[in-house]
């Protein structure tokens, strides 16, 4: 049997959902000089009410490292997220199940 937990050496992941690719960008950049983390690829949501969000464009951040330095990253990347355009969500999984590892790949941008 499988086992659906990460070893002890898995990196946690910080999710921030925020308004637009430039916010998406400038939170990135944030957080990867604020602490020792990297991303994985960005992804993108364009919900049915887009029309009435502040930017039609729901751009995911992932940041990846030990869980101080993505919880450090993700503060920072709040920051700047909060003075720009805004977050629509965020959260930390401190030992993401190894399929939650692979849906990590997982990216609209990359789609027509």
């Amino acid at each position: 049997m499988e086992n659906i937990f990460a070893g002890s050496g898995q990196e946690a992941v910080g999710l921030l959902e925020v308004f637009g690719l430039v916010c998406a960008f400038l939170s990135a950049d944030a957080g990867c000089k604020a602490a020792n983390v990297h991303l994985e690829v960005f992804d993108k949501n364009k919900p049915a009410n887009a029309d009435s969000l502040p930017v039609p464009l729901l751009v995911t951040i992932k940041f990846r490292g030990n869980i101080a330095d993505v919880e450090e990253a993700m503060r920072a990347a709040e920051e700047v997220a909060k003075a720009n355009t805004g977050i629509v969500s965020r959260y930390i999984i401190p030992s993401p199940t190894v399929d939650t590892e692979k849906m990590l790949k997982i990216s609209a941008l990359d789609k027509n």
